[in-house]
């Protein structure tokens, strides 16, 4: 049973609030939980104390087990001072894709022999 640390959605349409809950995996995200750590709530200020309310010695003991958080879970951990997240960087990806690379490589080739 893989076990995930992440949001499920709650209230109304347009006004989202989050449960933070350690579930199975498998589950849809607004469905069987194991525990519920605490609450977010999106539209609060970011300076607000109720914002994001956690009990994190759950969430470390969660982790401890083997719990992966989510990627937002895991920035909102870094930001109690729980875990630390690894900052994604994928380089290769602006790179043009095989068809601009081989017109840039014939225009550079035709321009080329135009400058000697």
């Amino acid at each position: 049973m893989s076990l995930r640390i992440r949001l499920s959605r709650g209230g109304a349409k347009k006004r989202p609030f989050y449960r933070v809950v350690v579930a199975d995996g498998r589950m849809p995200r607004d469905g069987r939980f194991i525990e519920r750590l605490g609450t977010f709530d999106p539209l609060k200020k970011k300076d607000d104390a109720t914002r994001l309310v956690l009990d994190a010695e759950k969430a470390k003991a969660w982790m401890a087990k083997g719990a992966q958080p989510s990627d937002r879970v895991a920035r909102l951990l870094e930001s109690v001072g729980v875990g630390k997240r690894e900052a994604h960087n994928n380089p290769e990806k602006a790179l043009p894709k095989k068809k601009a690379q081989e017109r840039a490589a014939a225009a550079a080739a035709a321009a080329a022999p135009a400058a000697e």
